[in-house]
C-alpha cells in the first residue's frame, strides 16, 4: 500500500495523541515539554567480524524519561529501526510504566538487523558487541537502565546481555537485573514468556467487567463466544489468542501473518495453527479454513473484538472507515495511528491502547528486577506455611464430619486446590491481574467520570501524565 502523504508518523502519532491530552491538563509552564520530549538518545555504529569480512551494523538507545530510575524498555532487532520509532516507543514505555505503576522511567534500544539473515553464533557475536556498546556507557544496567525483549528478540538474547553485562562488572552482586525477560535458569521468572498477551486476556477481562463501557462498545455480555480476529501470531498474538479461546471461550476466527490470513467462522485451534505455521512457514494449506494472500483485508472483516498484535501502523487512514470491529484491544505498540484513532473514535468504535493494553509484559519484567534484587523466588518463604495452615482447616472439616451426625462431603478436587500454596507462577499472574485491573479502573474514572474525555487513550494518557507530572514536582521541578 502506498504510504498516505496525509498520515502522521508514529511519532508524530504519540505526540498528537499526547497533545490532545495535556490540552485537558493544567501543567506548569514548561513541564508540559519536559514530559513530551526524550531526554537523550545514543546512536552507536559497531562492526563485527562475519563471514570472513567485517559488517557494520547500526543501533539505538533512548531514554525519554528519567522521572524514576532506572529507566526500562525493550531492545528490538528490525530492519525498520530507526531513531524516531525507538524515541516514540520510549516515550509510550513512560507513560505505560507511569499508568501500571511500575517505577520506571521510559527507555528503548533497537538494531537495525534482519536477524532471519543470520544463525545462532552470528547473532550472539553481534548482541554481546551490541551490549558491550550499551553497558561501557551505563545504558545498561540494573540501577540505571534495564532492557526486555521486543520484536525480534527474546530470552536468549537477554541471556547473552545480562552474561555480557556481568562479564563486565565482575563485582556487581545484582548483575543479573540488569535485564529482563531472561531464561528460567538464568534468572528469569515464571510467566514473564507469556506476560504480555496475559496481560491482554486481563485487560479485556477488566473492560467486559465495565458495564458503561460495554455498552459504548454496543457489546453485552461476557467473552464467552465473542468472535476475534487477531493480526500476528507472535508471542503476543499467540498467547493472546490462546489464553482468549482456550479459558475464556472466545472463538478466533481469523489470524493474520505477514505472509497470508486464515478465516473460519467456526473458530481456528490456535495451538494447530501456530504448529502448522512454524512446520510450513506459511499459514497457506491450514485445513479447515479459507486462506487469503491479502492478511490487511481481514482486519476489515465483521468480528467483535479486533486485536492488532504486530507492527505499529496497521490501521490507518487508508483502512480505518472499513474497519467493523467495535472493540479495538491494541496488544502491539502503535498499531493505529492519530488519524484513524479519530475516524474510529467518530464511528463509535472503542479502542483499549496500547499503553494499558500491552502493559503485561513491563509489568511482569518489574516483578522479574524484583526478584533479582532480592535473590529470592516469590512463594519459596510463604509457599509451605500456606499450606500447612489451609490443612488446619482441611482436618478440622472433616473432624467435624466423622464426629457429628451431619453427612457432607468436600467438592470434587477441592482439598487439592486449597491445599495446594501458590508459587511463583501463581503469584505472578495474580500480580499482574490485580496491576491490569486496577489500571483499568483509574482510566475507566477518567473515562466516565469527565465529559470532555470520550475515549479510553485520552484517558489513559491524563493518568499517566499527570503521575508523570506529579514525579517531576518532587523532584522540585
Amino acid at each position: 500500500m502506498t504510504p498516505n502523504p496525509q498520515e502522521p508518523s508514529f511519532r508524530d502519532s504519540v505526540d498528537i495523541m499526547f497533545n490532545r491530552a495535556v490540552a485537558l491538563m493544567d501543567l506548569p509552564p514548561g513541564l508540559e515539554e519536559k514530559i513530551r520530549v526524550c531526554n537523550a538518545t545514543y546512536t552507536v555504529r559497531f562492526g563485527v567480524r562475519l563471514r570472513g569480512k567485517i559488517q557494520t551494523f547500526t543501533g539505538y538507545r533512548s531514554v525519554h524519561s528519567e522521572h524514576m530510575e532506572p529507566v526500562k524498555g525493550g531492545i528490538r532487532y528490525s530492519m525498520a529501526v530507526n531513531q524516531d520509532e525507538v524515541e516514540a516507543l520510549a516515550a509510550l514505555m513512560t507513560y505505560k510504566c507511569a499508568l501500571v505503576d511500575a517505577p520506571f522511567g521510559g527507555s528503548k534500544g533497537g538494531l537495525c538487523i534482519d536477524p532471519r539473515e543470520y544463525d545462532e553464533y552470528e547473532l550472539e557475536l553481534i548482541t554481546r558487541r551490541f551490549a558491550y556498546e550499551l553497558i561501557k556507557r551505563d545504558l545498561i544496567n540494573p540501577a540505571q537502565n534495564v532492557p526486555a525483549p521486543d520484536m525480534g528478540t527474546g530470552e536468549r538474547e537477554m541471556a547473552w546481555i545480562a552474561d555480557q553485562y556481568k562479564r563486565m562488572n565482575t563485582t556487581d552482586i545484582n548483575g543479573v537485573a540488569c535485564v529482563t525477560g531472561k531464561p528460567i535458569n538464568a534468572g528469569g521468572i515464571q510467566g514473564r514468556t507469556e506476560a504480555t498477551g496475559r496481560g491482554v486476556q486481563y485487560a479485556l477481562h477488566a473492560f467486559f467487567r465495565d458495564k458503561e463501557g460495554l455498552k459504548k462498545a454496543g457489546l453485552t455480555g461476557g467473552l464467552e463466544g465473542k468472535r476475534v480476529i487477531v493480526q500476528g501470531l507472535g508471542n503476543v498474538g499467540y498467547h493472546a489468542a490462546k489464553f482468549l479461546s482456550e479459558e475464556d471461550g472466545c472463538k478466533v476466527i481469523g489470524v493474520i501473518e505477514y505472509n497470508g490470513a486464515v478465516y473460519d467462522e467456526k473458530g481456528i485451534n490456535i495451538e494447530a495453527l501456530k504448529t502448522y505455521i512454524n512446520h510450513s512457514g506459511s499459514p497457506d494449506g491450514f485445513p479447515g479454513a479459507t486462506f487469503t494472500t491479502n492478511g490487511a483485508e481481514m482486519l476489515e472483516e465483521d468480528c467483535d473484538i479486533l486485536i492488532p498484535a504486530a507492527l505499529e501502523g496497521v490501521i490507518n487512514l487508508g483502512n480505518a472507515a472499513r474497519i467493523k470491529a467495535p472493540l479495538i484491544i491494541e496488544a502491539a505498540n502503535g498499531p493505529v495511528t492519530a488519524g484513524a484513532d479519530d475516524i474510529l473514535r467518530e464511528k463509535g468504535c472503542v479502542i483499549v491502547p496500547d499503553m494499558y493494553a500491552n502493559a503485561g509484559g513491563v509489568t511482569v519484567s518489574y516483578f522479574e528486577w524484583v526478584k533479582n534484587l532480592s535473590h529470592i523466588r516469590f512463594g519459596r518463604m510463604q509457599r509451605r506455611q500456606e499450606e500447612t495452615r489451609h490443612q488446619l482447616i482441611v482436618d478440622e472439616l472433616e473432624r467435624i464430619s466423622r464426629d457429628t451426625s451431619i453427612s457432607w462431603t468436600l467438592s470434587p478436587n477441592f482439598k487439592e486446590k486449597y491445599l495446594r500454596g501458590a508459587g511463583e507462577l501463581e503469584l505472578v499472574r495474580s500480580g499482574l491481574d490485580d496491576t491490569m485491573s486496577d489500571a483499568y479502573r483509574t482510566m475507566a474514572e477518567v473515562w466516565h467520570g469527565r465529559d470532555d474525555v470520550t475515549d479510553l487513550r485520552t484517558a489513559a494518557y491524563l493518568v499517566s501524565i499527570g503521575k508523570v507530572a506529579q514525579s517531576y514536582r518532587a523532584k522540585g521541578l
